[in-house]
């Protein structure tokens, strides 16, 4: 109201102006009257913009908004927003010890993280993932957990989020990055492995690393990877515009298949899972030094806090347990990642 009456005010100024000067006979006088009436005219929605909320315009009540902006995440901190520790129970946590079985999604086909042991007469899962999960569950059934307490599903890379986001499984503990796009996906423990990007190629290959000799080159990398989002990210930037970004496989360990059968030049993919497939096969190695440094955490479902949180207690034992991380990396991990590497230690978590 107070708006329009100060408008109205000023056009009768404006008009009682044009009459004084009708005398003068000046079109030039008349033509900045003009203008000054258009000035008052192209102010109004100004004044109205800046006025009280609610202010009263034809009977029509409004209010002026800012829409809030989301919080941005950030890349290099992503892995610090995992809530803190607890033991306490919850909804989550409960179901799993009425059910008797703790689901769990892992790989089957990664060498020394998550695959099956040939030297197992059963076939038996093995490797650094697989040690953890069984930590995990040990914690949460106690004097109850037996060898059936764990249902393990082999989930390919691309399936991981929506087997969380479906609750067919409590958990994915598979060489899983922490990233901001997946941190609005499903929820993370902090990280409890440091690693980076990094190109596997046969030895033979004029290949160097994540540079300009990937020029020309086939490179393969699994579907909804961090390394196939670098490669598209990175083409004609930090790498050549000429590289052949292969369509992205299902499973990381499918585009070893294809460097083995001359179908790729080059794998991109974390630096710890490439020493692995480097130790199956003795043709092919690391080229160059990790360009990333990125941490695996454990994915659960947005909705289970209490469970994140009692991973996250549940890790704050197990990288200091002399029987936890440590003896872990020792059995799998030391003889390709070596005892000065990058991963020899594990990360120093902090929460939000």
């Amino acid at each position: 109201m107070r708006a329009r009456d100060d408008f109205l005010r000023r056009l009768r100024a404006v008009r009682r102006l044009r009459i004084s000067l009708r005398g003068w006979g000046g079109v030039g006088a008349m033509a900045a009257v003009c203008v000054l009436a258009l000035a008052f005219v192209l102010l109004l929605p100004l004044t109205q913009s800046r006025g009280e909320a609610g202010a009263d315009l034809g009977g029509q009540r409004t209010t002026q908004g800012v829409q809030a902006r989301a919080p941005q995440c950030d890349e290099s901190t992503v892995q610090n927003q995992s809530p803190t520790p607890s033991d306490a129970g919850g909804t989550t946590i409960d179901a799993i010890k009425a059910r008797g079985v703790l689901k769990v999604g892992v790989d089957q086909n990664s060498y020394r993280w998550g695959y099956r042991d040939p030297n197992s007469a059963k076939g038996d899962l093995a490797g650094f993932d697989i040690d953890l999960v069984t930590a995990i569950a040990k914690n949460i059934f106690g004097s109850a957990y037996t060898d059936k307490s764990i249902q393990f599903l082999a989930i390919p890379t691309n399936e991981r989020i929506p087997a969380i986001q479906d609750n067919r499984v409590d958990m994915v503990v598979r060489t899983m990055t922490i990233t901001c796009k997946r941190a609005g996906q499903v929820a993370f423990s902090a990280p409890y492995f440091v690693t980076g990007q990094q190109v596997l190629a046969p030895k033979v290959s004029t290949i160097t690393g994540y540079n300009d000799t990937l020029a020309n080159k086939r490179v393969c990398s699994a579907a909804t990877s961090t390394a196939n989002d670098h490669l598209n990210a990175d083409k004609g930037h930090k790498i050549p515009a000429s590289v052949t970004i292969m369509d992205p496989v299902p499973n990381q360990l499918d585009c070893l298949v294809k460097l083995q059968l001359g179908e790729a030049d080059a794998v991109v993919t974390d630096g710890a899972l490439a020493a692995s497939q480097a130790a199956q096969d003795p043709t092919v190695e690391l080229k160059g030094s990790p360009f990333t440094t990125e941490y695996y955490g454990v994915a659960m479902n947005l909705k289970a806090t209490d469970l994140v949180r009692r991973v996250n207690r549940i890790l704050e034992t197990y990288r200091t347990s002399p029987t936890g991380w440590r003896a872990s990396y020792t059995k799998w991990l030391l003889p390709t990642l070596r005892a000065d590497s990058k991963s020899a230690n594990p990360p120093v978590p902090q929460y939000k």
